[in-house]
């Protein structure tokens, strides 16, 4: 069973920083690329960035040069350290297991990240 735990979300004042933590269940961490979503209240749940197995990242445009996603092994843990943050950024942000051999998909149940102007 696989299980996502994400954290650190929290207000900050545009222009500052923060970092999310999503702790992953599973002793196959490594083998599964790992991303990052992010859903506005009104909105469709949008792509923000993806680091793959072989360490390969993608970003969103609307966060490129600002967001970092990296993930450490051995702590099943993957981040997103957020810098120049925007009110634009405001949004329950997601983490997301896959696709595992089987197609499938895994997601945690948000952290709030709130940027005021």
């Amino acid at each position: 069973q696989v299980q996502l735990a994400e954290s650190g979300g929290g207000l900050v004042q545009a222009g500052g920083s923060l970092r999310l933590s999503c702790a992953t269940s599973g002793r196959t961490f490594s083998a599964y690329d790992m991303g990052w979503f992010r859903q506005a209240p009104g909105k469709e749940r949008e792509f923000v960035a993806t680091l793959t197995w072989s360490r390969r990242t993608t970003y969103a445009d609307s966060v490129k040069g600002r967001f970092t996603i990296s993930r450490d092994n051995a702590k099943n843990t993957v981040y997103l350290q957020m810098n120049s943050l925007k009110p634009e950024d405001t949004a329950i942000y997601y983490c997301r297991r896959g696709p595992d051999s089987g197609g499938n998909y895994y997601w945690g149940q948000g952290t709030q990240v709130t940027v005021s102007s």
